[in-house]
């Protein structure tokens, strides 16, 4: 075995849980051959919907070595974002955990940059690009391949010391390294999951038609929201934490402790009638941080309409 690409996935790894990510795995940057197989029919069957950014760049979503240049590995990380308070559902309308707070993209970019200037401090200069839900990559592939969890009937990632709530993130770069082993599935005969999705988007064990979810309805489609979702909505206005919320292995969720996904104070005053008022400058006061933004101001308020009217 590598003495010095021992050191080095070990050195990461300790540094990845020095920056507070709660699992770091590594894999061999390479094809993706089953997830090829994968894609191809998924796209094939139109569960994308109208996500037509998810038919581009196939080749570099399989190989990142098409995506950065001379990488030999892929460190997955994940970064907790559970919250220790919820947002009461009460007379108000939902907005998924993960975009309680500001924008995760950025925050964790930052934290990741951080990690690398110490790693090349200790290591040495290397190539890398860093990836946080951005540009064609298989996240969810290269974390089950890394060992940090198993895929669940709900298309999420599983693990068994920490449930589902967590955003996954990549270092692909030119490092040689020990690649980890997968872990197995865990999921057995539950099926939590399908049955409480009120709109039958998992159409099977690990597949889910996204056209059918109701975050890709509130927030991927930027046209009107179909007819087949009136009255299963369930008051979402913001994606949908229905299948986490009921799958048993989230009892082992703790909450996070990023200050910066601490949930937003003006998001936990709002009731019903603030959200029907809501307007373009108090979304931007409100959202300019925040995952929200994506859907945009015309985007939520089509979300609050359907809601009223279903």
């Amino acid at each position: 075995m590598n003495s010095t690409a021992e050191k080095y996935s070990q050195l990461i790894k300790t540094k990845a849980k020095s920056f507070g990510f709660q699992n770091c795995g590594i894999s061999k940057a390479d094809f993706l051959e089953d997830d090829a197989r994968n894609l191809e029919k998924w796209l094939k069957n139109n569960f994308h919907g109208e996500m037509k950014y998810m038919e581009t760049h196939f080749d570099k979503r399989l190989d990142p070595r098409l995506l950065v240049e001379g990488s030999k590995s892929v460190i997955s990380l994940s970064y907790n974002y559970f919250p220790e308070e919820k947002i009461s559902t009460i007379d108000n309308f939902k907005i998924s955990k993960y975009a309680y707070a500001e924008d995760y993209h950025e925050v964790i970019k930052e934290i990741l940059r951080d990690m690398i200037t110490e790693l090349q401090r200790e290591i040495g200069d290397f190539g890398f690009r860093i990836f946080v839900d951005s540009a064609p990559v298989l996240e969810r592939s290269w974390a089950k391949k890394s060992g940090i969890g198993w895929v669940g009937k709900n298309a999420n990632l599983i693990t068994k010391q920490s449930g589902s709530f967590y955003f996954l993130a990549e270092i692909i770069c030119d490092l040689d390294l020990i690649a980890d082993y997968e872990t197995t599935d865990h999921c057995g005969s539950c099926r939590k999951c399908i049955d409480a999705c009120p709109t039958d988007a998992i159409v099977s064990d690990k597949i889910v038609d996204g056209s059918k979810c109701i975050s890709y309805a509130t927030i991927e489609l930027k046209e009107q929201i179909p007819d087949h979702f009136k009255d299963k909505m369930e008051d979402w206005m913001f994606g949908c934490d229905i299948c986490q919320d009921v799958c048993p292995w989230n009892r082992f969720a703790v909450p996070n402790l990023q200050t910066k996904f601490k949930p937003n104070e003006a998001l936990k005053k709002f009731k019903k009638e603030d959200w029907k008022e809501l307007t373009q400058e108090l979304f931007s006061e409100i959202f300019r941080n925040s995952p929200v933004k994506r859907t945009k101001f015309a985007g939520l308020k089509r979300n609050i309409e359907f809601l009223k009217r279903s």
